[in-house]
C-alpha cells in the first residue's frame, strides 16, 4: 500500500500541468507590459502561495485519518 502511494506521488510530481493563477484585473494590467517577466513572476508567486493551504489541509486530513484508524483498531 505504501509503495502504491509513493508511485502516485511521484507521478503527480512529474506530470503536473502548468497553471496560470492571475485574476482578470491582474492579467489585464500585466499583459500590457512588454517582456512579460513581471507577469510570469506574479503568476509563479500566486501559485506558490496557493500550494501552502493545500499542504496544510492535506496534513490535517492525514492526521485525522491516522487517529480514526487507531481508534477503530484497524491499524496493523
Amino acid at each position: 500500500m505504501k509503495s502504491k502511494i509513493l508511485y502516485i506521488s511521484i507521478l503527480m510530481l512529474f506530470f503536473s500541468l502548468p497553471v496560470e493563477a492571475q485574476c482578470a484585473m491582474c492579467r489585464a494590467v500585466l499583459e500590457s507590459e512588454e517582456g512579460q517577466e513581471t507577469a510570469k513572476g506574479i503568476n509563479n508567486g500566486i501559485v506558490y502561495l496557493m500550494i501552502v493551504p493545500y499542504i496544510l489541509i492535506g496534513l490535517v486530513g492525514y492526521f485525522i485519518y491516522k487517529n480514526k484508524k487507531k481508534l477503530t483498531g484497524l491499524e496493523k
